[in-house]
């Protein structure tokens, strides 16, 4: 079907979204047509200062609007163990926790030979310089369980390894509450090797 120009581009906007298909755009594009006019200047206010007010800390490389980061200023933070994440969306889902009071360093990325994604095009190099001062006594490796994340945390800890740091990685396997029937073969197989002691 053939749009007026203006919500042609508007669709193929909302396109460029990850998950969002051709339907979902059309409902999404339509339903801004229905928006009053102040709420649409907000939602083009927010993605445009989103997009200009956002940078990434100058330590950690996690998404901020201020440099150093909240995390990184926070003297009460524990700067002896450092946690390694693929995203900044993972540092928010760690931080949601409360429980983790150290510091953390953001790849933007996992090792992906098959992508052409080698240490050098994440933010590997910098980890490693971070680790220089001798302050850091551990790294939590907390890349994703995939097989990028995977090869991303055994390079790290190779490359780590022998400054004698202590290397530890997040345990994988059952959620809580889930039941063992629904479990594929690599999740219970990650939460056999991680079983411990009661």
């Amino acid at each position: 079907m053939h749009y007026p120009e203006p919500i042609s581009k508007l669709i193929d906007s909302f396109m460029k979204l990850p998950g969002i298909g051709p339907k979902t755009a059309v409902r999404l594009a339509f339903f801004v047509l229905e928006m009053n006019d102040d709420d649409v200047l907000d939602f083009g206010k927010a993605l445009v200062n989103a997009k200009r007010q956002l940078t990434y800390c100058s330590i950690c490389n996690h998404i901020t609007d201020t440099d150093p980061c909240r995390i990184c200023s926070d003297s009460h933070r524990d700067d002896t163990v450092i946690c390694v994440v693929q995203d900044a969306k993972d540092v928010i889902a760690i931080e949601k926790m409360k429980d983790y009071t150290g510091l953390y360093h953001v790849l933007h990325g996992a090792i992906s030979p098959v992508e052409g994604i080698g240490p050098e095009d994440i933010k590997v190099p910098e980890l490693l310089k971070r680790l220089q001062d001798d302050k850091v006594t551990e790294i939590i490796l907390a890349t994703d369980p995939t097989i990028e994340g995977e090869a991303t945390a055994m390079y790290i800890a190779r490359l780590v390894k022998p400054t004698g740091i202590r290397i530890t990685r997040i345990a994988h396997g059952l959620p809580v509450g889930g039941d063992l029937e629904y479990a594929d073969e690599v999740t219970l197989s990650k939460a056999m090797e991680g079983r411990r002691e009661l």
